[in-house]
């Protein structure tokens, strides 16, 4: 089978297996280790308020955790509009908690199956956005504000991010999936101040082939570069470097990369890494600092199991000190 056909395949196995995340049975369990989630686009929020831990990500629910070891969950936190264009039961991908300006924000990728907004090369492409929900707590429950769409409605959007520039300025960082434009890219607009909608026209900060480590074969079997974007998160380094990390495949091997913007802004130009960040068959990664200050690096595992796909998520160190960002050896909390 080739490459291009494998992805594909792997992400139709995707789109079934968070379907039926959708809809879990809502029992709430206690003391989980964290290797016993399955869980794909692992988020933290380490709360100094609460002095609790929130992970998120695809599906929709919440976990908490008092010490990264063992979590509470999963709880439902979302109250979305079922008049809206979500629809009364939308997929609910990579949701990520952002603390800003005394509120809490969860940035998710919503997705209302029963609607079509396009068809390419005989795919069917659904109704798909990054949107931005609101509360008061970190447990929410989180709601929507006052703009009823944050990107165009005939363009599927993904994994959406928060980052505050200098001057600032919140933006929200999205990937504009390949599904649709075939070479997906990551891509930032200015969000209003209260991030209860975006402001002005989307820009591109790079794409896809811009990569020099995701690789796939095309219909002739000639290498290039993967086509796929997934899970921009940003951050950066002691010496004021801003970079980010992002996720892409090299063949059938789910894969992370990093780049650094050259003039420190969103605007870049954006310089890729030449190899991946992390180890094969891990992605969609995002940074955090834990209550005691250490910084980790949250991400899941990606492989398939007797023809199902198993996503875990696990803790690794990570050191922002230098010049560049540098991941260490696992993380295995303590009790």
């Amino acid at each position: 089978m080739k490459t291009s056909r494998l992805v594909f395949a792997g992400f139709l196995l995707i789109s079934l297996t968070l379907n039926a995340q959708v809809n879990p049975a809502r029992e709430v369990r206690t003391n989980v280790p964290l290797d016993s989630i399955r869980l794909s686009d692992p988020a933290i929020l380490a709360d100094r308020q609460t002095k609790m831990y929130y992970m998120t990500g695809t599906g929709g629910l919440l976990w908490k955790s008092r010490n990264l070891k063992l979590w509470d969950g999963p709880y439902k936190v979302t109250q979305t509009d079922p008049n809206s264009w979500m629809g009364p039961n939308p997929m609910i991908w990579a949701a990520e908690l952002h603390p800003y300006q005394n509120k809490y924000y969860y940035f998710a990728t919503f997705t209302n199956r029963a609607v079509r907004i396009d068809t390419v090369k005989g795919r069917a492409i659904e109704r798909r956005a990054c949107h931005v929900l609101v509360s008061d707590k970190p447990d929410g429950p989180y709601v929507p504000m006052q703009d009823a769409t944050y990107l165009p409605a005939s363009m599927p959007t993904l994994d959406g991010t928060l980052w505050v520039d200098k001057n600032r300025k919140p933006y929200l960082v999205y990937c504009y999936e390949w599904l649709q434009n075939l070479n997906g890219t990551i891509e930032k607009i200015e969000l209003k101040p209260d991030l209860s909608g975006t402001v002005g026209k989307s820009e591109v900060l790079f794409r896809a082939s811009d990569s020099p480590w995701s690789r796939e074969k095309d219909e002739n079997g000639n290498d290039k570069p993967n086509k796929v974007t997934d899970g921009p998160y940003l951050f950066q380094t002691q010496t004021g470097r801003l970079g980010m990390i992002w996720t892409s495949w090299i063949y059938d091997v789910y894969t992370q990369g990093v780049a650094y913007s050259a003039s420190g802004t969103l605007d870049g130009p954006w310089v890729q890494e030449k190899d991946p960040i992390t180890p094969p068959n891990y992605g969609h990664g995002m940074l955090f600092h834990t209550l005691e200050g250490k910084l980790l690096l949250s991400m899941h595992s990606h492989k398939s199991v007797n023809g199902r796909t198993i996503r875990v998520p696990h803790l690794f160190e990570a050191d922002l000190s230098g010049d560049k960002l540098v991941i260490g050896k696992p993380y295995l909390p303590a009790d």
